[in-house]
């Protein structure tokens, strides 16, 4: 599935109706470059459970976590994690499959994301408040 959003509000209400559909247990990675939206993406998908301002950039942290009605959510920045070991350092595995994980800079990390991880890949368009947004590993929801 592909899609263009042509602002920050509409990659929001997108990433909201993807929220609408989580079960509980997905594990989301997200990819793209610095400024395109993943925090965005991030605070729409949590905004469905949560308030907007809920959601913050884990730069600092690794790690934040939002407690939706039904089940968690973990939000993690692995912009800082070069290998196994910075992995290990986050907890990563010990929240694994207790709530829904969204990953930012999951380049970092792909050979250790299991198999039915949903992937979304963010890029800027031609226009600069564009994006197109690329899901896959979707298509069973």
């Amino acid at each position: 599935m592909k899609i263009i959003t042509k602002s920050e509000q509409e990659t929001e209400n997108f990433a909201k109706e993807i929220g609408k559909k989580l079960k509980g247990d997905e594990i989301i990675a997200l990819y793209g470059d610095l400024g395109v939206g993943k925090t965005a993406f991030t605070r729409g998908l949590v905004s469905c459970f949560w308030g907007k301002n809920a959601v913050t950039s884990p730069t600092f942290t690794l790690v934040n976590e939002y407690a939706a009605p039904k089940f968690k959510i973990y939000h993690f920045d692995m912009y800082r994690i070069k290998n196994l070991e910075d992995l290990e350092s986050t907890g990563f595995f010990d929240y694994m499959y207790k709530g829904v994980f969204v990953i930012e800079w999951s380049e970092n990390i792909e050979n250790y994301l299991p198999e039915k991880t949903i992937k979304i890949y963010i890029e800027k368009n031609e226009n600069d408040s564009e994006r197109i947004i690329t899901l896959k590993g979707w298509d069973n929801k």
